[in-house]
This record gives C-alpha cells, structure tokens and sequence, in this order.
C-alpha cells in the first residue's frame, strides 16, 4: 500500500490517496478522500469543485465503483448527489469537520465490469467473484408521495426489521445469504444517543432468526449517528456482499487482550473481518472505540487519549489479520464534538500523516465515546486455494 497527498494549484481540494498496486499483474485498487479546502464557496460550487476532483484522478484507467458522500445537510444538498450509470453511491449527514459542506470518499478498481440491477444492487464483476454494494437502503415513515412533514410515526425498530427483510431477499436473489456473503454494513441511526437501541434491538432478533448468534458470527459494521436525505427516515444502511465466497476465506478479528466481544454489551457485530483472496487480503475494521477488553470506556473526558487508546485497537485488530497501519486504504474518524477537531486533527497529522482519512461530526452510540475510527486495509498475501481478487 502507498499513500499519497495530491492538490492542484488551481482546484481548492486536497486528496489523500491509498493506492494497492500490485506487481504480479493484478488489479489495483484505489481509495481517495476528498476533501475541500475553500468553506467560503456556496453549495453548487462546492459540489462542482468535488465533481472536478474526482474527474481529475488518473488512476490507471480504474473505475469508480462507489462514492461516500459525507454531508453537512443531506435534505437541502440531495440535488447535488450525483452518480453515473454503474456507480454505487452513500449519503449521510454527518458533516465535515474542517467546515465544508461535503467530504467525498471514492473507491475505485482496475478492470472491475459494472453494472446495475433492478433491484438497486450495483455490481462489481470480477472473473471469479461478484462484489454486491446496496447502498441507502431505508424504511420511510410515510409512502414517498407524502410531505415529510406529514409523515406518520414509526418506530427505528420496525424501520431495521423491514431494511434487514428486504436486504436478505436481495441477497436471495443474487443466490447469497446475510450470513455467508455479506461483509460488511455501515449503520445510520438519526439520534443515536435515543434510537440507538431500538436498532440494537431489532437487529439482534433479526440475526437470530437468520441463524447469527455470539457462537456463530455478526458482520463487521459501523453503527453510528448519522441522517438521510428524508427526515422521517430513522435508520438506513449500507451493504456490502461477495458472491461466490468461500467460508474459509472470511477471518473475523477479535484482538482479545484489547477487546471484548460486543455481545457481552448486547450488541451484535464483528470488530473487523478479513477476506483472502490468491493474491490480496481485504481487512474490513468496524467502527472502533476506547474501549478496554472488558467493556469498559477507557480514558473518559480525555479525547486525545481515546484517540490514542481507539488507534492502539484498530492496530491489535489488524495485525489479527497480520497487517500493520501501513496497509491501511482509508480511515473514517468520527468526533461526537466539534471542540475536538483542531485537537485530533494535529494529533492525526504529528502521528499518522500518511494516512488516508476524513475526518466528520457523528457522536458514537455509547455518549462516553468522544471519537470512533474505522478503516480498510489491503495487503498483498500469495494463496493458492484462492482464486485472485
């Protein structure tokens, strides 16, 4: 993996770029993060200088498989939000912390097919394995004719079950299963520090049912604050599935002597996955926090602390999956206050500058947590029993 910084005198972005090259003739893969540098631009102008960026990136021919928009006001920018034919694209409101109105995150893949299917899965097609992205999957309290405004009650509980119901029949239709082929999900709670548990809840019995239990496996996940474009929306989620994936190629990372299994707090998901492939090892971190192995908040009222205990556990989960910082693709930092960001922004840089990363306001489910990291790692491995990425 290498890291690179790159900005244009006469484009006020500045994009920080994970790019997995490898030499055997493989296909490389690309992340970047975008972000703006000028605030004092209006919203229309802001998303043309995005646009222009991601134009911009000359990454070996790669295609752009999907786009993360990171929002300071989802309703208001959702004219803005756009995509080609072929792209998965997320939206969240969870607004950039250096000011600006939209941070992006792209991934892109050399020689990936893309394409998409009624049913809104976009499709990344390799020779020996097929990559699912169901992105902005929502449960509306009210039918989409219908002013938000108006919209009836609904409960976050009844909103996961129905998201999570029409998930599995997506995957049923692409001959996958939540619990053998989905990797990875991001989780969207409006009003974490209220509606946290209902979610926790009805994804828990919704688990069970699908035969996901504390002796069988969760999915590494991100369950955070986070808005959508309507506002009687409570949860929505992202996905991401691998058909034609064998149960031997998925890891899931624990890093005991750092951390606890997060059913012993009532929540069911995974503190990281890695998946092999012949040629490479996708390492997939959750949402991670200062926690200790016993479930306990580690440092509390001190930001810069957790920061540093948070990054020492998402190090213990990737060297479970035997990778280091350096193979790290991308980082997410989530900060539940903006006080904190000048802090853990010069933390960031004087300690880990080469990493790929935004920085957003999202407040983490547990009100004790200041900052929350994910993150996505690539690292070249050599297998045989496995067909290449």
């Amino acid at each position: 993996m290498t890291h690179a910084k790159i900005e244009w005198d006469d484009l006020p972005v500045t994009v920080r770029l994970g790019s997995f090259c490898p030499g055997n003739g493989g296909a490389a893969e690309f992340h970047a993060m975008i972000e703006l540098n000028d605030v004092f631009k209006n919203t229309k102008e802001q998303y043309r200088i995005l646009d222009e960026a991601t134009n911009r990136l000359d990454l070996k021919g790669a295609t752009l498989v999907w786009k993360h928009f990171f929002v300071s006001d989802a309703f208001n920018q959702s004219p803005y939000l756009t995509a080609s034919a072929g792209e998965a694209v997320s939206v969240v409101q969870q607004p950039p912390l250096n000011g600006s109105k939209a941070s992006l995150w792209l991934y892109f893949a050399e020689n990936a097919q893309m394409s998409n299917d009624p049913d809104g899965t976009v499709i990344m097609r390799r020779p020996d394995f097929t990559h699912l992205f169901n992105f902005r999957l929502h449960e509306r309290s009210a039918v989409e004719s219908q002013s938000p405004l108006m919209a009836l009650p609904s409960s976050i509980g009844h909103q996961t079950d129905r998201i999570l119901n029409r998930y599995c029949q997506v995957l049923s239709h692409h001959g996958c299963t939540l619990e053998r082929n989905c990797i990875r999900t991001w989780v969207y709670v409006q009003d974490v520090d209220v509606q946290y548990t209902g979610m926790v809840t009805a994804r828990r019995e919704f688990f069970e049912n699908e035969g996901m239990t504390p002796q069988t496996h969760f999915i590494a996940s991100t369950g955070i604050e986070g808005r959508y474009i309507y506002p009687d929306v409570l949860v929505h989620l992202d996905a991401y599935a691998v058909a034609g994936i064998k149960p031997a190629q998925i890891k899931y990372l624990h890093a005991p002597t750092h951390l606890n299994p997060t059913h012993e707090y009532g929540v069911t998901f995974e503190r990281g996955t890695s998946v092999d492939y012949g040629d490479r090892r996708h390492i997939f971190i959750s949402g991670t926090a200062s926690i200790n192995n016993r479930g306990e908040i580690e440092h509390p009222m001190d930001v810069e602390k957790q920061t540093g205990r948070t990054l020492e556990n998402v190090q213990a989960l990737l060297a479970d999956a035997g990778a280091v910082m350096d193979d790290v693709a991308c980082m997410v930092v989530y900060l539940r206050d903006t006080a904190d960001f000048a802090l853990i922004n010069r933390y960031l840089e004087l300690n880990y500058p080469t990493v790929p990363r935004l920085t957003l306001l999202a407040p983490v489910c547990r009100p004790g947590w200041l900052v929350e990291i994910e993150c996505i790692a690539i690292k070249s491995i050599n297998n045989n029993e496995y067909a290449c990425f």
